[in-house]
């Protein structure tokens, strides 16, 4: 069965607007504003990024996995079904494959505050799931 390009580029870019509203989330309500400007403070971060732009590009990012999420979800209903709980299982999978040992390994080696991995992690693993939920949501066939 041929897959709908267009319910796929439609379903990945509003999962996209989630990922980056969650994204928002995380980075201000979770871990803090204050925190990241303490962290900088004390020289745990950069002052400036080494990549320009560096929360624009964040953001393209962020539409980029949407998009990526919403393809993986397309392929996977011949096998798991269409609807949320299969998107869920697409969106947790990736999510915390990409999400997890990273943030496990900052959590215990890193001298930043735990709560900095914490949202890290809860910002790709959740966003995953939230994107692709939205993706699924719109995707037709």
């Amino acid at each position: 069965m041929a897959l709908n390009k267009k319910r796929i580029w439609i379903g990945g870019l509003a999962g996209g607007v989630v990922w980056n509203i969650w994204s928002f989330v995380v980075g201000y309500f979770v871990i803090g504003f204050g925190r990241y400007q303490a962290a900088q403070q004390r020289g745990m971060f950069l002052q400036t990024p080494r990549y320009p732009a560096f929360e624009a590009q964040w953001m393209i990012l962020l539409f980029i996995l949407a998009i990526g999420m919403a393809h993986l979800y397309a392929w996977s209903r011949s096998t798991l079904g269409p609807g949320p709980a299969a998107a869920t299982k697409v969106g947790a999978l990736v999510g915390f494959i990409a999400g997890f040992p990273l943030s496990f390994g900052q959590a215990a080696w890193s001298p930043l505050e735990r709560v900095f991995p914490l949202g890290w992690m809860l910002e790709i693993w959740i966003g995953a799931i939230l994107a692709t939920l939205v993706a699924g949501a719109l995707y037709k066939e």
